[in-house]
């Protein structure tokens, strides 16, 4: 072996101690003959004292050099309280390089002057600060914990394929060529949920798997085109069954790992959770829901409410000594692309008990009186409105409230407020191209009791369908799945398949429910997500050892890159250039 200890685990009980240890140089500090070193690995850092004898070796050794020492422990004089082994450090006796290295293109720190670009490029460097590696500890937990608890309830881990078939539904497909069958593809698997369902069918009925799943779509801070997820299937369960077996297993990772006790996990319908916030993945850590106050602003000549289908208020607590400026802001806010609204109402519900609102004109005094009333206001408040179209106005709430929320620091990364979103529509319509989209996927069960409505009014039926939400961002959705054969035919009409295309396309999991197909249903958790919640992060990239950029590309290793012209002729492919 190369050494006897790691850097992170020395103390007062080891001095005297003779040891070996390696690591990388993180600084080395010079005073008069003797030599400081900070010596890192993963498990931590060592201070070194190299005397006169080893100076010519001190003055050598630069950043992340590789080394290896042999020395005796010793108690520190000026002892560091800010690392587990500053109570010690390590007089050196024999040193050796192992690997000399380069000047890095960036500061291997906790606080880096490294670019993401940069970092990424350098991702081996990258991963080598403490950040980025506790990151990836908390990955590595979170993972032993969620198998240790699906294995204590009889779940199975079994693996299903990678290459598999292709099908237009969703986002789309990385497709891979056969070069044992010339002109076809396989795709790499959105998610496994065709294999899940048919090893219910199977008879297995407590499966998981920590999954690699690709989709081939434009990406964002909390998308990557490859990505795992924790993919669970139960049979002969009802939702209570699912959502209770995976709030038990959210539960028992914040108490592993955030020593943080949840009672019960609030549930939502999708219809409270749009009226009330104007999506379906709530951040309830604070209040500012949603009051509709059409019936106290229209008919008074301001012909943008008057001509509105909705008029929506929320109520900033404490806020009315906004300045002008901080206003003009929100405005501004509300007016980007990105949110689309055409302008923003105030009303300031002032500390001596008068109102002043950027539409008084059409508005006197007790008017606005009636405003603060009806969204239950307080001297002191603000009150923000905007109005329109309900499909649009309510996103738009929305996203005002968050970035509000952002503005006042609602939005603690360390307060945890997990949500059950449940009774989502069945099916959405597609005006674009006429016809009816599964909102969750194809093989969602309808509730019972809304059955009838498939062949009458589908667009009302609500699905057996739930999302598990974490501070305002969904780390999971599953649903009870159809399995029986005649309901999933009846599925793919409304969706618009052909008998032909659904045989096609399907026809395997159609002939297995032929089969004696058990109820069941499941979820899958978004397992990048998760541990960039628990890490207190919202983006995932960092608890991910090595990620894509916002290009999809892989700029360490120039990926994708174009292959050699003997290869795409053994795959009878010819690249048109655009």
């Amino acid at each position: 072996m190369y050494r006897t200890h790691t850097n992170g685990e020395l103390r007062l009980n080891n001095v005297n101690e003779q040891v070996t240890l390696c690591g990388w140089v993180q600084k080395t500090r010079e005073f008069g003959a003797i030599t400081f070193v900070d010596l890192r690995d993963r498990y931590g850092i060592t201070q070194l004292v190299l005397a006169e004898e080893h100076l010519k070796t001190a003055k050598l050794l630069g950043r992340e050099d590789v080394i290896q020492l042999t020395g005796k422990v010793i108690e520190r004089e000026s002892k560091n309280k800010n690392i587990p082994t500053g109570d010690i450090e390590i007089a050196v006796v024999e040193i050796k390089l192992l690997n000399k290295s380069k000047t890095p293109p960036f500061t291997i720190e906790n606080e880096t002057d490294g670019g993401e670009e940069l970092r990424m490029q350098y991702r081996y460097l990258d991963l080598r600060r403490t950040p980025i590696r506790k990151n990836l500890e908390l990955r590595h937990r979170l993972s032993i914990e969620i198998r240790k608890y699906l294995d204590a309830l009889n779940f199975l881990e079994i693996e299903t394929p990678y290459l598999i078939k292709s099908t237009p539904e969703g986002a789309r497909d990385f497709v891979v060529p056969s070069r044992m069958n010339p002109g076809q593809f396989y795709a790499l698997p959105q998610s496994p949920q065709t294999f899940k369902q048919l090893l219910m069918v199977s008879g297995y009925d407590r499966y998981y798997q920590i999954v690699r799943c690709f989709r081939d779509e434009d990406l964002r801070a909390d998308r990557q085109p490859e990505f795992t997820q924790i993919d669970c299937e139960m049979a002969f369960v009802e939702q209570e069954d699912v959502l209770n077996t995976f709030e038990g297993l959210m539960k028992h990772l914040f108490k592993i790992t955030k020593n943080i006790d949840f009672t019960s996990f609030p549930r939502m319908s999708f219809a409270d959770a749009m009226l009330n916030y104007g999506c379906d993945k709530p951040d309830i850590r604070f209040g500012m829901t949603f009051n509709y106050i059409d019936e106290v602003t229209k008919n008074k000549g301001f012909n943008v409410f008057d001509s509105a289908e909705t008029v929506i208020a929320i109520v900033a607590e404490d806020c009315a000594s906004f300045t002008r400026k901080q206003l003009d802001a929100l405005t501004d806010y509300v007016k980007r692309p990105q949110v689309g609204a055409k302008g923003l109402v105030y009303l300031r519900c002032n500390e001596d008990g008068t109102f002043k609102s950027s539409v008084d004109k059409f508005y006197n005094e007790t008017d606005l009186k009636t405003w603060a009333e009806k969204c239950g206001a307080k001297a002191g408040d603000l009150i923000l409105v905007l109005s329109g179209d309900k499909t649009t106005t309510q996103p738009q709430m929305s996203a005002l409230r968050l970035h509000l929320a952002n503005e006042l620091g609602l939005r603690n990364p360390n307060e945890y407020a997990p949500l059950w979103v449940y009774d989502f529509p069945l099916l959405e319509w597609d005006e674009e191209n006429g016809r009816y989209h599964a909102m969750h996927h194809p093989f969602t069960s309808p509730k019972t009791e809304d059955l009838h409505l498939l062949e009458t009014t589908p667009g009302k039926v609500r699905a057996n369908a739930y999302d598990l939400v974490l501070n305002g961002t969904e780390i999971g959705g599953g649903s009870i799945r159809i399995h029986d054969r005649t309901v999933q035919s009846r599925m793919f009409d409304l969706l618009g398949f052909t008998k032909e295309e659904a045989q096609a396309q399907f026809g395997f999991l159609l002939n297995a429910f032929e089969y004696g197909a058990p109820p069941h249903g499941g979820i899958a958790l978004g397992f990048d997500r998760l541990c960039a919640l628990f890490g207190g992060q919202e983006t995932i990239r960092d608890f991910i050892a090595f990620p894509k950029n916002n290009n999809g590309r892989d700029v360490m290793i120039d990926a994708p890159a174009a292959i050699d012209k003997k290869q795409l002729e053994e795959l009878f492919i010819d690249v048109k250039k655009t």
